[in-house]
């Protein structure tokens, strides 16, 4: 059976990671608050104030231990297997129908504020779809290409949108240089996989949709738009279709973005003009809840780690690597190695600070006997094993990411040149390496006789 938004749904429910929520849920002064709570169980609305006979799933995946359940492998072994799967490529198929063609809504028939999308923060702006995955088209090559954006809710047929300075932007930019509207399509309610090959970083031209593919193990299944020239998945919940006109710039924001913040981005924004809505007759609304330990951020944390995880390894050659883990907030990477040379943990921080994404500013090597998902076993190696005067290294004026408010904004949103300037940090935490045995065997932490082999709960 494919996989799409309802086998994980069963997956969840079979793992005892499910919470149903039958109680009656406003999603504008409720829903937001018992998503930002639930920080490890997926929670399934079953009755939406307002909105009846709507469903809505959020926070699945809730951390990082649920998406390792969507690759069907342990935590520890999450990078490794989303690096592996990330080098493949599975390219799509056409069909002629689907599920998201259950229900066809055009013209004046489409509504989107008939869809339950939530008020993630207080400050919001008003309610937004964040779970939309955005297809676009570039119109020189025809490459496509899938990302997130979020929407604010603006009318009956009209949302804001904001576009990180990327692959979707470029092809706006290419549109809004020829005067012409730009079409587009979003996917509402999917599988993980989905959500994870958007937030997959590449070359300009990369179709996610056969990273997506690589991700599920099988063929995404392709169907035509009703009424732009796009292809979507055909087992989705639900599919936005329209157009972005060109020059059109619109007050959009604030809103909770992913690193537990509000205004960036906020400002004079695209529009998207709505053409279609197209779903399933009992379509399931994908809601996500930004923080910095919220499903929006875990989206992101795993395919970004596994870029690094997949370029890391051959810094100098070869590194012994471990694994790789983004931290909450998206800004910061833990690279967990074993060190042979003087600096050459310093070496593979450089490299994590200069990849694909521009969100890392902030990155810290710790050696193997160090569980990177503890984050007391991260503080300890901070306070134990780093000398501040030898050890850490900031290097100024480098971009940053747009939606991080800590550095210096340059440009405004939705400009060419808009982006953030400020410092990185390099944190070496790894013991001595490998070809100073003497000084490394300094650092062996302490480990009581019998350990692992006499267990407490035998004595009790």
């Amino acid at each position: 059976m494919p996989r799409d938004m309802r086998s994980w749904i069963q997956e969840l429910e079979a793992a005892g990671e499910l919470y149903h929520i039958r109680k009656s849920v406003d999603p504008l002064t409720e829903m937001g608050a018992l998503l930002y709570e639930s920080r490890d169980k997926a929670l399934l609305f079953e009755a939406v104030t307002g909105h009846p006979g709507w469903k809505v799933l959020g926070q699945a995946p809730a951390d990082l231990r649920q998406t390792a359940l969507s690759f069907g492998v342990p935590l520890q072994d999450l990078i490794p297997t989303v690096a592996r799967l990330m080098a493949q490529r599975v390219r799509p198929e056409m069909v002629e129908d689907g599920p998201v063609k259950e229900v066809v809504q055009t013209g004046e028939a489409v509504d989107i504020r008939e869809l339950p999308a939530h008020v993630a923060g207080a400050l919001d702006a008003g309610p937004f779809i964040a779970s939309g995955l955005a297809v676009t088209r570039d119109p020189d090559s025809g490459a496509r290409n899938v990302s997130f954006h979020r929407l604010q809710v603006k009318g009956p047929r009209k949302t804001g949108v904001l576009f990180l300075p990327r692959h979707a932007f470029l092809n706006y930019q290419k549109y809004e240089a020829r005067g012409e509207p730009m079409p587009i399509a979003f996917i509402v309610g999917h599988h993980p996989a989905y959500y994870m090959a958007a937030s997959t970083s590449g070359p300009y031209g990369m179709d996610e949709f056969e990273v997506a593919g690589a991700y599920l193990g099988e063929p995404v299944r392709l169907v035509k738009c009703e009424t732009v020239d796009l292809e979507v998945p055909c087992d989705a919940e639900i599919v936005l279709e329209g157009h972005v006109p060109p020059g059109v710039r619109e007050d959009e924001g604030p809103y909770s973005e992913f690193p537990d913040y509000y205004v960036a981005g906020a400002g004079k924004n695209p529009v998207v003009e709505y053409t279609a809505i197209t779903r399933r007759r009992d379509a399931i609304f994908k809601a996500i809840q930004n923080g910095s330990e919220t499903e929006g951020c875990v989206f992101h944390r795993v395919p970004m780690a596994a870029s690094l995880y997949q370029r890391l390894g051959s810094v100098g050659g070869r590194v012994e690597l471990r694994n790789v883990r983004i931290l909450p907030g998206i800004f910061g990477v833990v690279v967990q190695m074993v060190p042979r040379f003087q600096g050459e943990a310093k070496q593979v921080l450089m490299a994590a600070l200069a990849s694909e994404y521009h969100h890392p500013k902030i990155a810290i090597a710790v050696d193997e006997d160090v569980d990177i998902y503890s984050d007391w076993e991260l503080l300890w190696s901070l306070t134990t094993r780093v000398d501040p005067e030898r050890d850490i290294v900031a290097i100024p004026g480098v971009r940053g990411h747009a939606l991080d408010l800590s550095l210096v904004e340059l440009g405004k949103p939705s400009s060419a040149a808009w982006q953030r300037l400020g410092g990185k940090l390099i944190v070496d935490a790894t013991r001595p390496p490998t070809c100073a045995p003497e000084q490394r065997a300094l650092f062996e932490r302490i480990k009581p006789p019998s350990y692992g082999e006499v267990r407490l709960q035998d004595y009790l």
